[in-house]
């Protein structure tokens, strides 16, 4: 017995035009290929009004359709036009009448649009004055059908599409159109919950952040004042007996409180981000490579462009001073380093910094978490700078063998991934 060929997917031709043994076969084919379609730009897009928009394209086309919007609640349970798809010009070039209420979201709005329903043109408010006055704008549109989107028990939005004939949607088409906007709901759910997890993720880094901080104040302090008391204890005791050695000790005492007083300081300044005030991300680096040259290390700091340089989101500064901060702090203290190259530049749409040292390198095969703890002792560490990238929706390369130096890459996206969802 002769099998049907299966159906691609993909192939929105051979859905238009497969023509199996009996109608239901086809219609069954037909409907599961375009189930797939539309899940599968719902899978793929991120942002939610760019997936309303490859949805309409496709549902419209399928179902030989002409037209298509979608209305979304906004926070407040606002209607807003989300996604629109060939309006007729009497529509598309009076924006006022796609705003403010109508039959389909009065009833959606009220739990009445249980189901898919065809709206003739006189009772849809949109479309009625444009029969009345058989303004040849409308294109002829004489129904269109709403389709309520929830997710679960919660309402989303609606979604409608129209034909410019006086043909009704089969109950078939609106079972279609009911699947549809399910699976529309749940992917603007699943992308709501995403972005919020993503906010969520950046005030727990920022409560960390000032945790570490204070941690940091108080680790400085607490080991400063030990070490000075140590000091001045030796002199004390030294004082009558051997005072040479007792002003020796009074002057690492002294030496040691101006390091400590130094260190409180800037992690004071930390708090604040004093260093990104009324400066842009090149300058406010510039002034870091500045201020962490040593006589024994040499550190150069250059970017790209050098003029023009783009106003950057403030979240997006501070991670990447944070970055650039952590890493040559980490360089200087545990790399014994001649030289720090410090590399700020711009490719493809992300924000690139690099951080490469010559000198005496690591196994990053073999840092585990408690080992990057270490390598940034006292400071957020490895860990802390691979956090703050993540977070941002970019990525850490670190390029390390023993003898060979370090390269620290960081590479963060200008418009973060997600934040439109």
């Amino acid at each position: 017995m002769e099998t049907q060929p299966e159906t691609p997917a993909t192939d929105e031709a051979a859905i238009l035009h497969t023509q199996p043994e009996t109608a239901s076969l086809s219609r069954l084919n037909r409907d599961v290929a375009i189930l797939s379609i539309i899940a599968g730009h719902l899978n793929r897009k991120i942002d939610v009004h760019e997936a309303l928009q490859e949805v309409l394209v496709h549902v419209t086309r399928l179902l030989e359709l002409q037209t298509g919007w979608v209305w979304l609640l906004d926070e407040h349970e606002k209607p807003y036009l989300a996604a629109a798809q060939s309006l007729p010009p009497y529509l598309a070039d009076y924006p006022e009448r796609m705003t403010g209420s109508c039959l389909c979201l009065d009833t959606f709005l009220q739990g009445d649009l249980a189901g898919a329903a065809n709206i003739n043109v006189l009772r849809c408010s949109r479309l009625k004055n444009a029969e009345r006055d058989k303004d040849p704008t409308s294109l002829g549109l004489r129904f269109h059908a709403s389709v309520p989107i929830n997710a679960g028990e919660t309402p989303i939005g609606v979604l409608n599409v129209a034909s410019e004939d006086w043909r009704e949607l089969v109950e078939e088409e609106l079972q279609l159109l009911r699947i549809i906007g399910d699976q529309i709901g749940l992917a603007i759910q699943r992308a709501r919950l995403s972005a919020e997890h993503t906010r969520a993720a950046a005030r727990l880094a920022t409560i960390e952040e000032r945790n570490r901080l204070a941690r940091e104040i108080h680790d400085t302090l607490s080991q400063g004042l030990a070490a000075i008391t140590l000091q001045l204890e030796t002199a004390d005791a030294l004082v009558m007996t051997r005072p040479e050695r007792a002003q020796d000790a009074v002057r690492r005492a002294l030496s040691l409180a101006r390091g400590n007083l130094e260190e409180a300081r800037r992690s004071m300044v930390d708090l604040r981000a004093a260093y990104l005030h009324n400066r842009t991300l090149p300058e406010a680096l510039a002034t870091l490579v500045r201020d962490m040259a040593q006589e024994t290390i040499e550190i150069e700091f250059h970017y790209t462009p050098t003029a023009n340089f783009p106003v950057l989101q403030q979240r997006l500064e501070t991670a990447i001073y944070r970055i650039a901060q952590e890493a040559l702090a980490n360089a200087c203290k545990h790399a014994n380093p001649d030289h720090i190259a410090l590399t700020l530049e711009i490719e493809d749409s992300e924000l690139c910094l690099t951080v490469q040292d010559d000198g005496s390198g690591f196994q990053p095969d073999e840092v585990t978490k408690e080992a990057m703890g270490e390598y940034g002792s006292g400071h957020f560490g490895l860990i802390g700078i691979s956090e703050r990238a993540r977070l941002l929706g970019g990525e850490l390369c670190i390029q390390s063998e023993p003898g060979t130096g370090t390269c620290l890459y960081v590479c963060i996206p200008l418009e973060e991934r997600g934040a439109n969802a």
